[in-house]
This record gives C-alpha cells, sequence and structure tokens, in this order.
C-alpha cells in the first residue's frame, strides 16, 4: 500500500486563542511589548499603558509575535492615523502615535540601544543633544512608487507595497510626500493607464528638487510615439521634468524638450545657507527630508569645528552631502564613495562650486583598504553608511587617528556596533541625539559625536 508524505502543521505559526496583553514599552522597530507565561511578546500597533486582545502567529522557545485584535484600554498618546492607507501601507508604522511621544520614544531607544549594545556606561543627560525634529508631514521630497499590471483587468496599479509584503497598495494621495507630489499621485495613475505599453512600465520615482519636481518612469521597452506624446503632454500640462529609464539605466529626458547638445537635466538642491548645490542624479541615494538634511549637516560641521589646515575624511560621501559644505570651512576634505557613478557626480558638484580643496575616491569600504592612497593620517572624520553600518572602515581607526569622529547612522543596532569599536579605541561619546530624519516610522536616524581622550 502506498503512502504518501503528509507535512505536520507548524506549531510555531498557528494561531491561539485570543488573549488580553498589557503593553510596558516599544522595541526599537515600534512594536509592543508585553509579558505572558515568561514569554516576551511582540505587538505591532499597540502603545505602552494599553490593554490590548491579541491572537498569537507565531510562537518561539522564549519569544511570541501576535497581532492586534482590538485596543482594551487606549494610551493618552494614541491618535487616529492622518492617512487613509495606514491599514494597508506598508510605510509609516507610527501615525497612531502623538508626534511627540514618537520622538520621546525613538531618543530613548537610541539612548538605551548604545548603552546596551556597545558596552558603554550609561549615557549622562548632558551629552545627549537636542532632536533634529521639523514638520510631521509632508516632508518627504522623493519617494518611489510601485506599479503591478492586471492581466485580467488590463489596469495599472500604482502605489506603495503593503507591510511585509510584494502586494500593491493603490494610494491616491500621501500625506508624507510633499504637497506637490502627492497631489502628482492620482492624475499620474490615471495618465499611466491611457499608455498603450502600460504592461511595460516598471516603478516611478517622484523627486522635489529646488530646481522644480521630478518624474523618472522605469521602462522595460521602447515605447510607441503615441504614447511618448501622451506623457509629454502630461508633463507639461503639470510643469514636471520627466524622464525615461531603460534597463541600462540610461536616462531620456521627455520634458522640457532638450536641443542637440543638452545633456538630461538633473535635479539639485542646496546646502550650506545656498551656498553649495548639490546635484544627483535620479536613483542615487539623497536624504528625503530637505529640511532635517541641513539641520543635520550643519550640526555636524558644528561638532566637528573644521579649521584651516585640517585634513577631513568623510567616508560613505555620496554626492558631496557633507563634504561640500565641509570644503567651505577651509579644511582638506577627503570623501570617499562605493557606488562609482556618485563619485563621478561629487567631482563635478565640487567643479561646479568651485571647490579645488576636496578630493573623491571610489573605492569598496568594505574591503581591504590597505593600498588606498587616501588613507593615512586625518584630524577628524567623518561617517555617514548605509544600514550595514561602518564596522570594516573603523578597523583602520589607527592608521587614520582622528581627534573627532562624528558617525551618523540610520540603523541604531549597527551604530551602537561600531560604537564598541571605538570606545575600545580610546575613544569616548560626547554628544549623542535624534535626528527625526521620518517622521510617523519607527526609523531612527541619530548623530554621535566621538572624541578621542
Amino acid at each position: 500500500m502506498a503512502q504518501f508524505f503528509q507535512a505536520k502543521p507548524n506549531k510555531s505559526k498557528q494561531l491561539s486563542a485570543k488573549l488580553s496583553l498589557s503593553v510596558t514599552q516599544l522595541d526599537h522597530l515600534g512594536a509592543g511589548i508585553a509579558q505572558h507565561q515568561g514569554k516576551v511578546v511582540f505587538i505591532p500597533g499597540v502603545l505602552p499603558g494599553e490593554t490590548a486582545t491579541v491572537q498569537f502567529v507565531e510562537q518561539k522557545k522564549s519569544y511570541a509575535k501576535a497581532k492586534l485584535i482590538a485596543i482594551d484600554l487606549a494610551s493618552a498618546d494614541r491618535v487616529k492615523p492622518h492617512c487613509p492607507h495606514y491599514h494597508q501601507c506598508g510605510g509609516c508604522d507610527l501615525q497612531h502615535m502623538d508626534i511627540n511621544a514618537q520622538r520621546d520614544h525613538k531618543q530613548a531607544a537610541l539612548v538605551d540601544l548604545i548603552s546596551k549594545l556597545s558596552s558603554a556606561e550609561a549615557i549622562d543627560a548632558d551629552i545627549i543633544a537636542k532632536p533634529i525634529v521639523g514638520d510631521a508631514w509632508h516632508y518627504r521630497r522623493r519617494a518611489r512608487l510601485a506599479t503591478l499590471f492586471d492581466k485580467n483587468t488590463r489596469r495599472l496599479q500604482l502605489g506603495f507595497r503593503a507591510g511585509n509584503s510584494n502586494k500593491i497598495v493603490s494610494i491616491e494621495q500621501c500625506p508624507v510626500l510633499a504637497e506637490s507630489l502627492s497631489a502628482l499621485i492620482t492624475p499620474l495613475a490615471v495618465n499611466l493607464n491611457q499608455l498603450k505599453a502600460k504592461s511595460s512600465l516598471g516603478h516611478v520615482e517622484l523627486t522635489q528638487a529646488d530646481n522644480g519636481n521630478f518624474a523618472v518612469l522605469r521602462v522595460t521597452k521602447v515605447l510607441p510615439a503615441s504614447d511618448i506624446r501622451w506623457l509629454t503632454g502630461f508633463a507639461e500640462k503639470h510643469q514636471l521634468h520627466f524622464l525615461l529609464q531603460d534597463d541600462e539605466g540610461q536616462l531620456t529626458q521627455l520634458y522640457p524638450l532638450l536641443q542637440a547638445d543638452d545633456e538630461v537635466t538633473l535635479p539639485y538642491y542646496h546646502l550650506a545657507q545656498e551656498s553649495v548645490r548639490c546635484s544627483f542624479t535620479p536613483g542615487n541615494f539623497v536624504q528625503i527630508n530637505e529640511v532635517i538634511n541641513q539641520a543635520m549637516v550643519d550640526q555636524a560641521i558644528k561638532w566637528l569645528e573644521p579649521q584651516a589646515g585640517e585634513r577631513i575624511l568623510d567616508l560613505f560621501c555620496g554626492v558631496g552631502n557633507f563634504s561640500l559644505p565641509l570644503a567651505l570651512k577651509a579644511a582638506e576634505v577627503i570623501a570617499v564613495e562605493g557606488v562609482p557613478e556618485m563619485v563621478q557626480q561629487a567631482k563635478q558638484n565640487a567643479v561646479d562650486n568651485q571647490l579645488d580643496n576636496v578630493s573623491f575616491y571610489h573605492a569598496d569600504l568594505s574591503a581591504d583598504l590597505s593600498t588606498q592612497t587616501w588613507l593615512g593620517k586625518i584630524d577628524k572624520l567623518l561617517l555617514d553608511p548605509a544600514r550595514a553600518g561602518a564596522f570594516e572602515s573603523l578597523q583602520w581607526l589607527q592608521k587614520m587617528q582622528p581627534k573627532k569622529v562624528v558617525y551618523v547612522s540610520c540603523n541604531p543596532a549597527s551604530l551602537a556596533r561600531d560604537s564598541s569599536v571605538l570606545l575600545a579605541n580610546g575613544y569616548q561619546i560626547t554628544q549623542v541625539g535624534l535626528v527625526d530624519m521620518f517622521p510617523q516610522t519607527h526609523h531612527i536616524e541619530a548623530m554621535v559625536l566621538f572624541e578621542l581622550q
């Protein structure tokens, strides 16, 4: 008699009975924490001080994850989410929390993580910098909207991805996106659905720059002439720089129309009280919150105190966000980035700003740097790495020996880990502060000043 394999149910993924739990705090990812039968329970969507009816969705030996069924006793910090897409969109996961309470939580989470994970002594109140904050809404100057073509309905969806899913949530507006960009979403979706080649469209990147609004549409094949005319008319109506990007990353500008020898118009923003113009190619990384970025650059310069004759190293420099303003202070700036195209743009930005005391280099900052000509004794160091942090780069501290280090981080966990390296090399934390780059979300941006003792 044949026997057939039958998978056993995964008990760790089975739903439990509903139960009521009291929430004591939030973790650094914004989930509520409760206790149940000796286990830590993580519950998205709840706040400290609340009692909630929940249901386990995953159980492990020492912890469990639960989904929120109902709030039984609400916190005074609970507010009604402003966005109609809040419960579907995977973006702004703290909209149910008062903005001041969000910032208090992020500041406390930042200090707690650095204290615990870096093995540092307790962070003294007098070294905690005033948080850098700005508007709670319409702060994003850039967003990438996903597309999905439904073969059955022949309709193209335009929106953001749902939380922990590839599903596209169609949106009509976004209250954290710059108002001029948010207003484009609905007419853009209508426009794209008029195209013959709508099944060949990829994501759309919207950017608000100092020289206007930009839209970059990813295309997987050449569009017919009728589609080009349609898109050009839309761009002209909305006074929008409109570009197409192909599979090779090449950009074609549809509007404004270019003359034969003209180059594609790049978006740019200003820094240092309009003294520096920083251009970037669509798709390259730039900070999405203009006001906060300006304040963050100003604080980095204040903390580093660049002086004429000093040698300052800027690692993970991008297109020159920190290094160009630093060069205005008459110091020699060496700036290094891992993306070749961004290095080329940074070099051009230095030329455009007539700065000859900043040098840009390309290097893999997670690799062996011993043969790099720029590596050597410096006076000060600035780091602005991606979420993975700067652990490998910091292995060269003994060769660099900076007196001051400003570390800008979008991931408190890697910041805390890297802090251990700095502390082990004789540095002390003298300033630590929250940078509220992403209001309404759990994401924590931070700045820390280390000084060699």
